[in-house]
């Protein structure tokens, strides 16, 4: 059964940020899983990490997506 984009994303998360994360609103989650989906499809940089671990790809652009919403 294929998880939703949103606990693809939190998954991807370290524990401490799956943490915050999953106490933000739904609606919130969302937008940072989509912002999350955009990471990985338009960076070429990351295309090449998922072809060596796909974890680590999706890991580099969830903190991607998390610096970009604290900074």
């Amino acid at each position: 059964m294929p998880m939703d984009s949103v606990a693809r994303f939190l998954a991807a998360l370290n524990p401490q940020d799956r943490q915050t994360v999953d106490a933000e609103p739904r609606d919130e989650q969302e937008r940072l899983a989509a912002a999350w989906e955009i990471e990985l499809e338009a960076d070429a940089e990351l295309d090449t990490l998922d072809e060596l671990s796909p974890a680590a790809a999706e890991a580099e652009a969830a903190r991607r997506v998390l610096d970009r919403k604290d900074g």
